[in-house]
């Protein structure tokens, strides 16, 4: 297998309580990495032996860097972020156009590139990569400015820098755009890490639900992505089976 698979923590415990043994039920499946961790579970992750793989830059999602006024606020809190990631050994750090505003102009994508070009820089020196991630404005997230890969890779091609990537979510992007694999495969150098989730309803890899993700799967070995998969759905019941499921997929 050229890749390896996490899941994300938040969307495991999303409207429910924390579950028992959650993270070493998940290093017993074999998955080695997890994402949005909360900060004071971070030791337990890694006894049981799981990477950080990404960590919040900023929040929220709706605040981002298409609006200029953000910049320095929303600096300090990459930087703050980049610094937690080199001390803990996360890979990766997430930054967000954020939701468009009676301000907007048409100039949004140039000034989303202008406030995070420096802090690629800054990451790069970290050894810590910065991810872009395009929402659905058509379900979960009405109005945020970065909803299509195109959008995202654009960012990515000026800032011109190997610490931003695009955290491209099959969920969110088969809602907006559909054509999955393709799509990878034309930016698989401008992707640093992949989310997973069914569609509709955001809820378990099985067959009620329309990616095809064993075919997402074997174009993934195919195309050779050595990254991470990280499954980040809402489970609709027991979400250490909901994980199994899901890692079974990509096996």
């Amino acid at each position: 297998m050229t890749f390896k698979q996490g899941f994300a923590y938040w969307s495991m415990v999303e409207g429910r309580d924390p579950v028992p043994g959650l993270l070493e039920a998940a290093a017993e499946i074999g998955l080695t990495g997890v994402d949005f961790l909360p900060e004071e579970l971070w030791p337990q992750a890694r006894a049981a032996g799981l990477e950080l793989v990404a960590i919040d830059g900023h929040w929220p999602l709706e605040v981002g860097f298409i609006d200029r006024e953000n910049h320095a606020r929303l600096g300090d809190d990459v930087r703050r972020a980049l610094q937690k990631a080199v001390d803990n050994g996360a890979h990766f750090v997430t930054v967000a156009s954020g939701d468009r505003n009676e301000k907007t102009g048409d100039d949004a994508l140039s000034i989303c590139v202008e406030g995070i070009a420096p802090l690629a820089q800054e990451a790069e020196q970290a050894g810590v990569t910065l991810l872009l991630e395009p929402l659905n404005t058509k379900v979960d997230h009405a109005g945020h400015e970065c909803d299509t890969t195109a959008w995202a890779a654009e960012v990515v091609d000026r800032v011109g820098s190997a610490h931003l990537k695009i955290l491209y979510d099959f969920y969110h992007a088969q809602i907006m755009e559909g054509d999955l694999v393709r799509t990878v495969e034309a930016n698989l150098d401008r992707i640093g890490h992949l989310h997973t989730a069914g569609v509709p309803g955001r809820h378990e890899l099985d067959d009620g639900q329309e990616i095809n993700y064993r075919g997402v799967a074997g174009a993934l070995r195919r195309l050779g992505y050595s990254g991470y998969v990280v499954h980040e759905f809402l489970p609709t019941s027991d979400p250490i089976q909901g994980l199994k499921q899901a890692y079974a997929q990509f096996a």
